[in-house]
Parts: structure tokens; C-alpha cells; sequence
């Protein structure tokens, strides 16, 4: 088996010593080229290239921009539908980064050395799982998405890179903006198959459960979304304090289905339109792509082997 090890040197918790260890243990099993990034979309680049030459595994160690990376350039010759290019790279996931949203959702250790053992022993079983991802407007995600509120908390902390990325640094961006919202808040209209069109300030879009981690405390949105279902929509037409109080403390506090007067959600669905009155954030697993005025979401089913 011919892989390559990619890892992001500047991810939250990767070490010299600790890629060191996971190169040499892989090492042992497949014929292993390890790159280290050095710039943005680095790790694109090289997927991009490990999947039309033909590699049978890409290993991302970093956070989930990394990872993102990855998936990205993995399907880069898809168009949407990954069986339109035949061989696609197996996927393997050590955490590195901060959060790890999608690494946990399907139960790989935060620890990278308990996770490169769950890694060697899945490949020594030939042990995998299929899992489906989103695709909003050309670019995979593999846990979540959105427009609006979340996707300017995305932007403040992304211009604070280089300082940790605490649950306590997404708090005050968080609230810096929702009292400021860089944007403002245009109204947005949602779009889905079979229902009349509704009106939002903020909408999240999730592929699997949790949506996010605000440090070790699980936020849950859409607690029935999986790798196995469509997409779960979770929107809100009122960011009044008492909404913003309700939702957020059910979120973070229990996995039944929320409900509310100012609440737009569903579930299992194979696509979602949201159009904006005026340019938006957009936010795609936890890195801010840009502003828009309509996305497109798209569940893809079994969209990639991940080795776990």
C-alpha cells in the first residue's frame, strides 16, 4: 500500500516528536512519503495529486482545516460526484488541531498517539466505513457549514490566528458578534425540497452530530444527523437575547430535538438553497470561504472510505 502522510506543523497540537513517532509506526505497514505544509491549501495540493496518481491512502495530521484540506483535494476531480473519477485515496485522521469535530464524530481519539493506534490497527484489520459529506457551492465539508452568525464567529478567530483557539476565544467572538455583526444581518431565505421557502438571520447546516465542541462540551443542533443521513438545517428568524439564551443552553445541554417559536430546523435533507439579501459570511467546516449572497447544499452519500 503506497501512502502519504500529511501534516500541518502549525495545528494546535502536532509536535516534531509526535509526527516523528506516527511516520515511523505507518512506516511499518505502507510505503510512506510524509509531507509537511507550508502554506494555505498546501494539503490540497498534495490529495489532489496522491488521488490522480494513484495512492491508496493520504493520512491528515492537523486540525480540521487540515482535514478539510484533504477531503477537498481527494474529490477535487469529482464534480460533485466522487464515482464519476473511480479510485479515490482512502482518508486516515490523527488530530492535531484544536476542535477535531470530525475526527470525534467518528470515535478517533483527540490523543494522536491512542489515534495512531487506532489507525494502525484498523489498517492491520482492513477495517473502513464509508461516510457521507455536504458540498455547498464547490466545496466539501465533512461536519458542518453555515451562513450568517457562525460564519462571522469563524472570521474574527481566524484573524487571530496564531494564538490558541480556546472554547473562551470563540465565546468572545462569538458575542463581539452578535453584537457587531461585521455584516449586519440580512435576511436570508431557505429553500428545501418539498416546503415553502422560510425566512432566517443565521443558518447552520450539518452533516453529522455534534455540530461543533465548545472545548470538551459537545453542541448539539440536529442530534439525529449522522454520516449516514442527509443534511440537518438549523436556522433561526429571531437573535433576540432570550432565543439566543434558549437555544444555546438546549445545545449545549442536551441531545433532544430543540423546538421554538424563532426556530427553522430539519432534518435528512438531500439539499437546501439559502439565498441572502446581501453579501454573508460562509463558513464551510470552521474556515470562513468568503461572502455570498446564495449557496447551494448538497448531501453526497458515501462520498469517501475513511480507514477507522
Amino acid at each position: 500500500m503506497r501512502a502519504i502522510l500529511v501534516v500541518n506543523p502549525q495545528a494546535t497540537s502536532t509536535t516534531a516528536g509526535g509526527r516523528d513517532v506516527l511516520a515511523h509506526a505507518l512506516a511499518s505497514q505502507v510505503k510512506l512519503d510524509v509531507v509537511e505544509t507550508d502554506y494555505r491549501g498546501h494539503a490540497m495540493a498534495v490529495a489532489r495529486s496522491a488521488a490522480r496518481d494513484g495512492i491508496d491512502l493520504v493520512v491528515a495530521h492537523g486540525g480540521d482545516g487540515t482535514v478539510n484540506e484533504v477531503v477537498n483535494g481527494l474529490l477535487a476531480d469529482a464534480d460533485g460526484d466522487p464515482a464519476e473519477i473511480g479510485h479515490v485515496p482512502a482518508l486516515g485522521v490523527v488530530p492535531g488541531g484544536s476542535a477535531n469535530v470530525f475526527a470525534r464524530a467518528l470515535g478517533i481519539s483527540a490523543d494522536s498517539f491512542e489515534a495512531t493506534h487506532q489507525l494502525l490497527n484498523a489498517l492491520e484489520n482492513d477495517r473502513s466505513r464509508r461516510v457521507g459529506l455536504g458540498l455547498a457551492d464547490g466545496h466539501w465539508f465533512t461536519f458542518n457549514s453555515g451562513l450568517g452568525w457562525d460564519a462571522d464567529v469563524v472570521g474574527r478567530v481566524a484573524k487571530r490566528r496564531g494564538k490558541q483557539t480556546t472554547a473562551g476565544l470563540y465565546m468572545r467572538a462569538a458575542v463581539r458578534s452578535y453584537f457587531r455583526p461585521p455584516l449586519g444581518r440580512p435576511a436570508l431565505t431557505i429553500r428545501i425540497p418539498g416546503a415553502e421557502p422560510a425566512e432566517a438571520l443565521t443558518a447552520f447546516v450539518s452533516n453529522t452530530d455534534p455540530w461543533s465542541y465548545l472545548g470538551e462540551r459537545a453542541i448539539h443542533l440536529n442530534p439525529g444527523c449522522s454520516f449516514e443521513t442527509g443534511l440537518g438545517l438549523f436556522a433561526l428568524n429571531g437573535l433576540g437575547l432570550p432565543t439566543v439564551f434558549k437555544h444555546v443552553r438546549q445545545a449545549l445541554t442536551t441531545k433532544s430535538n430543540q423546538r421554538g417559536r424563532r426556530l427553522v430546523r430539519h432534518d435528512d435533507l438531500p439539499m437546501i438553497r439559502i439565498d441572502a439579501a446581501e453579501p454573508v459570511n460562509f463558513q464551510v467546516d470552521g474556515d470562513l470561504v468568503g461572502q455570498r449572497t446564495r449557496v447551494e447544499f448538497f448531501s453526497v452519500p458515501n462520498a469517501l472510505t475513511v480507514i477507522v
